[in-house]
């Protein structure tokens, strides 16, 4: 991969983030419950440091951001992705939340599989690695709500 096709990468990447920030931000718009709305607001915050992330990386500003290995229950790959609607059940918006994530995960994992440059590949990898960290993150608030125990 030379420069100009790694650097087009990454502004998709930006563009893909900003899609991500808007897509949680009507999210929270769009539903009714005060938890999802923490939930969705939180997420599209995250969003935004991903961006301005991956534009530090456009401008040579590789601040080394280095993330551990979280688990990767793999809930959402089990799953149909529901449409996003005002009245939506929490544990969809959750679901539909998890598939997103997932999404970004394995579109990082695939520019970092396909990096020649080290830099490029680990810049990529740690990317991946923040998507699959939210995706954890609901997949247990999933499993907290989609399977609440009776006593």
């Amino acid at each position: 991969m030379n420069m100009s096709q790694y650097k087009a990468i990454v502004e998709i990447a930006v563009g893909n983030e900003e899609e991500a920030y808007e897509f949680y931000k009507n999210a929270a718009l769009k539903t009714k419950d005060p938890s999802l709305i923490s939930i969705f607001n939180e997420l599209a915050k995250e969003e935004l440091k991903h961006k301005a992330l991956l534009q530090g990386y456009l401008n040579d500003d590789f601040s080394g951001m280095v993330f551990k290995e979280g688990p990767d229950y793999k809930i959402a790959e089990s799953l149909p992705l529901p449409q996003l609607t005002s009245d939506m059940k929490f544990t969809d918006a959750i679901v539909l939340a998890m598939k997103k994530e997932q999404q970004a995960m394995e579109m990082y994992q695939s520019f970092a599989d396909a990096s020649a440059d080290q830099n490029q590949k680990d810049m990529f990898s740690e990317l991946a690695m923040m998507e699959k960290g939210h995706k954890a993150r609901l997949e247990d608030i999933y499993n907290d709500t989609a399977f609440v125990e009776a006593w």
